[in-house]
């Protein structure tokens, strides 16, 4: 088996994951995934995909070079790459993947800042006299 690539985005976050046969090592930019994510709700995240298809732990290394955005969204754009990866790897394992919605990709961004407000679409208060 060669590598199998795929990328995965929320919010401002962009994953490139990089799936290879192996003994289970999952390394985010180069670090652990248990290192670079240390609470265990965003190890979850990653995790969430295997589960899902029913994969044994230990098959499979992950190489996942990630970018943008805070942790929470970094961990989800790296949950939809590895579902990407495991469906190029199988077609089979799309069923359950897209039950759990892992292949959806959560377009919600932070809306911009317009000028004369104080936020996003805050106003100033309104004085009629």
């Amino acid at each position: 088996m060669e590598m199998i690539n795929a990328i995965g985005r929320r919010k401002s976050s962009v994953a490139r994951v990089y799936l290879s046969k192996g003994d289970g090592k999952i390394l985010i930019n180069g670090k652990d995934y248990k290192a670079y994510f240390p609470q265990t709700h965003v190890q979850a995240n990653i995790t969430q995909p295997f589960a899902t298809a029913a994969i044994e732990n230990g098959i499979y290394d992950l190489n996942v070079n990630v970018k943008g955005g805070g942790f929470k969204g970094q961990s989800e754009a790296v949950r939809m790459g590895i579902s990407r990866a495991l469906i190029k790897l199988n077609e089979d394992f799309r069923k359950p993947l897209k039950e759990q919605k892992l292949l959806t990709r959560d377009a919600r961004e932070v809306e911009r800042k317009k000028y004369g407000k104080p936020k996003a679409r805050k106003s100033f208060q309104f004085s009629k006299r």
